[in-house]
């Protein structure tokens, strides 16, 4: 029996997982109401791991969730409104209902249109991004909180607000015109963008909240490049994410171990991803509207003509890395510029760059700024400070097969 639970709950979480934001999407598109939406599918899960022990797995997981939480949120309505908003509410419920009465029935796919009501600019700026992750990814407060550096209650609060604000405001469920685009656009980007990283972030997929997450995030860049053909930085991070994704299994050798970028044998990197990348980034740069993502993906291009047999273009890539910083004024592209610069002009330049971005507080407790000066000083044959600086960089890394690759370094100065 035992077993069986098992597999019963395997199902579950691979359908919370598969089918999260859509379903809640689709439970709030006619209420505008995500909070009790998300409150019913809670539920739906609930149900589905007491019944299907019992019962088995119904042929169509998301079509049974669904059921279950429209149910709840009908019970939810008649017991927590007035006469009047329950009326309506159940009106909406139940037209919805009917027309998923078959088991069979396709599930529509609002999770687009979710996102943009998110991003709508009368849900403050700062959580627009870690709403979308909530609602369509179903990240919980406390990862979103560590992720954006904030206490886990006030994530909590804030996220909460946001979801009254939608049902409060009316907030509608549709793609904008094209004069509100851009700015909705930027935090539905930035919050794909956010789900890959933390996908990326786990590549062998150990970690139940982020296992999946990646190729969700790509999914979720196809849809709005196909349903906005003609954005620029649309297609540009739909070409990051999928440079990247194509190196993804040579990220880590038969043994496990990290591999660096440049020590990856690019002959074992997925060419169809990279071609498609490719075809992407040139539609976009057609489109003659330069943003953050195409830069990005430009700079990927740069690395992947090691597949080519050709030589990486340190000093383009310099440029490149000019004009991100320029754009976004990130450290984080700061810090691999200077990578770029010690290629063209030497470890030394490379420190020098390096120094000049050090007074950024948040630099002390960030990894990636602790491997670079450590191996630039070691370039450098300062091997004292580079040692001390490659013990920085060891204890702040979480991933244990990072972390043996840099202790490996430290031990070679």
């Amino acid at each position: 029996m035992s077993g069986y639970d098992s597999q019963a709950h395997n199902a579950a979480a691979m359908a919370a997982r598969r089918s999260y934001g859509r379903l809640v999407a689709l439970l709030s598109a006619r209420t505008r109401d995500v909070a009790r939406a998300e409150d019913a599918l809670s539920e739906a899960f609930a149900a589905a791991l007491a019944e299907w022990p019992r019962s088995g797995t119904p042929r169509n997981p998301e079509a049974w969730l669904l059921a279950v939480a429209r149910r709840r949120s009908i019970d939810a309505a008649r017991h927590g409104r007035t006469a009047t908003e329950a009326s309506g509410h159940l009106q909406l419920l139940a037209e919805e209902m009917a027309a998923m009465a078959e088991e069979s029935a396709p599930i529509p796919d609002e999770r687009l249109s979710l996102m943009f009501a998110c991003a709508n600019p009368a849900i403050e700026s700062s959580i627009r991004t870690p709403l979308i992750l909530q609602t369509i990814l179903g990240f919980d407060a406390e990862t979103i909180a560590s992720a954006f550096l904030v206490a886990p209650a006030t994530m909590g609060q804030r996220l909460a607000r946001a979801k009254a604000k939608i049902r409060l405001a009316g907030i509608p469920f549709r793609r904008p015109d094209r004069e509100n685009m851009p700015e909705r656009l930027d935090a539905v980007l930035a919050a794909i963008y956010a789900a890959f990283a933390e996908g990326w972030s786990d590549p062998t997929g150990a970690e139940a909240k982020t296992r999946n997450l990646a190729e969700e995030a790509i999914w979720l860049g196809r849809l709005i490049a196909e349903l906005l053909p003609n954005e620029p930085e649309v297609l540009g991070l739909l070409a990051l994410m999928l440079y990247s994704d194509a190196r993804r299994s040579v990220r880590r050798d038969a043994d496990g171990e990290f591999v660096p970028l440049n020590e990856q044998d690019p002959v074992r990197w997925d060419g169809a991803l990279i071609d498609e990348a490719e075809t992407l980034l040139r539609r976009a740069q057609r489109l003659d509207a330069i943003g953050r993502y195409q830069l990005e993906a430009a700079l990927q291009s740069a690395h992947v003509a090691r597949r080519l047999g050709r030589g990486v273009d340190w000093p383009a890539i310099v440029e490149l890395y000019d004009a991100l910083c320029s754009l976004t004024m990130s450290p984080v592209a700061a810090i691999n510029r200077t990578v770029a610069l010690a290629e063209t002009e030497g470890a030394a330049a490379g420190l020098a760059a390096l120094d000049t971005i050090a007074v950024d507080a948040r630099l002390a407790e960030y990894q990636p700024y602790w491997a670079v000066r450590a191996d630039l000083l070691a370039r450098a044959g300062e091997r004292a400070a580079a040692h001390e600086a490659y013990d920085r960089a060891i204890g702040l890394e979480s991933d244990p097969a990072v972390r043996r690759f840099l202790q490996r370094r430290q031990a070679a100065v």
